[in-house]
């Protein structure tokens, strides 16, 4: 097992399930300490701590809403408490629910972009004022539908697009001081969220897989490798990138 990753402290939002969950697992498994952030689900984050720790990794669990700055700002302290400092973050925390446009309120429209797009960016500030003189690492985790958007999910492909947009300008503002930032853009992954919005029994899904030239929806291990890739020295010349995991599909 490769411990790329020894030494370093890893912030994972939104860390209790799903794709946060399995990220969280893979730092873990190169090497880095983990903090396993939730906002409601502490028994999801327990779980992954003891999942980690029990594989001889090191990690806490958090909570914060990161739609609210105070919860921001405790994160990481309590990550700089556990663990003496902070070097990479997956903003992974984020909320999809589809609606058609005749249900679309401004509620489901701020409730989206607080979280997904604001929350992502004080988060990201945060974390820049943590990360130490020899740099950092953000990891957003962004949608093929940022660039495919799909019926009914125009509020939350919105997010991901800007999500997109603000991966490459936090890239050109924050290079110079070696603090890169990138994007994974999962194609359909299939998740407790997902099947809470019944996704992976539907004939959506059926549609997205004839589409998908690897022949199958994502499971969440399959984004966690890409996650090490961009928080490691591998792509240590790497910057302002979105890398699809979609199993090809555009």
């Amino acid at each position: 097992m490769s411990r790329k990753l020894s030494g370093k402290v890893a912030v994972v939002t939104g860390a209790s399930k799903g794709i946060g969950s399995a990220i969280a697992k893979h730092l873990a498994d190169a090497g880095a300490s983990v903090v396993v952030n939730y906002a409601s689900s502490k028994a999801g984050a327990d779980k992954v701590v003891s999942d980690i720790t029990g594989n001889g990794g090191r990690a806490v669990a958090v909570k914060a809403d990161v739609s609210r700055p105070d919860d921001i700002q405790r994160l990481f302290a309590e990550a700089k408490q556990a663990f003496g400092r902070v070097d990479i973050l997956v903003n992974n925390a984020g909320i999809y629910e589809f609606s058609p446009l005749e249900q679309v309120t401004a509620e489901h429209f701020h409730k989206h972009f607080n979280l997904n797009v604001l929350g992502l960016l004080l988060t990201t500030q945060e974390a820049a004022r943590h990360f130490g003189p020899g740099g950092g690492n953000v990891i957003n985790i962004s949608s093929v539908v940022a660039t495919t958007p799909v019926p009914g999910a125009s509020v939350y492909s919105a997010t991901k697009a800007a999500v997109d947009s603000i991966t490459r300008s936090l890239a050109a503002e924050l290079g110079p001081k070696n603090i890169r930032v990138n994007a994974i853009n999962p194609g359909m992954v299939e998740t407790e969220g997902a099947h809470a919005q019944g996704i992976p029994e539907s004939d959506f899904r059926k549609q997205i897989e004839a589409q998908t030239p690897l022949g199958r929806i994502g499971q969440p291990d399959d984004i966690g490798p890409a996650a090490v890739y961009f928080a490691s020295a591998d792509s240590e010349w790497v910057t302002g990138q979105t890398l699809h995991v979609a199993g090809g599909y555009r």
